[in-house]
């Protein structure tokens, strides 16, 4: 019997979110009207007085909101940090597979509790009484990118004997 495969949690890929960055960024050096070379200025030649002794150019607001922004897209903490394959096999046995996203801020060490929390929803969803964890293992793959923590894990539901 082939396990039935479910992706929990979707990803957003890292390729789509450099795609996004490169033509916000594209977009701010003015890519655009008649050549790669704009003719007038995209950000006026101004200053922002804040206090009297403080002036910053606008240029540099400018260029700190657009790197801000890059790296949010990049970062993205609004994002979940592990993506969660299932697989469901008989006797409601379930294996997970779990990988974390390649650019983080935070996260590294929660593999175990994202684990037990889908094995609970599991659990509670079905009318299970427990679960059984038959395997764990945590390890990290390597790539040309860089490494990316991963997890996989058996468990089994069960039920108490109704006496």
């Amino acid at each position: 019997m082939t396990p039935l495969r479910h992706r929990v949690r979707r990803k957003v890929s890292l390729k789509r979110r450099v795609l996004l960055a490169a033509a916000l960024s594209c977009g701010l050096a003015g890519c655009a009207g008649n050549g790669l070379v704009p003719t007038d200025p995209i950000v006026p030649n101004t200053t922002l007085n804040i206090t009297p002794s403080l002036t910053i150019a606008l240029e540099k607001i400018v260029f700190w909101g657009a790197y801000a922004g890059v790296a949010y897209l990049v970062l993205d903490p609004l994002a979940p940090n592990w993506e969660i394959e299932q697989a469901a096999f008989p006797d409601s046995h379930y294996h997970f597979s779990l990988k974390m996203k390649r650019v983080y801020a935070g996260g590294a060490g929660e593999s175990r509790v994202v684990f037990h929390q889908r094995a609970k929803e599991l659990m509670r969803g079905g009318g299970y009484d427990g679960y059984q964890v038959l395997e764990y293992t945590e390890g990290m793959e390597s790539s040309v990118l860089g490494s990316q923590r991963v997890s996989q894990g058996v468990i089994r539901l069960t039920r108490r004997d109704s006496r």
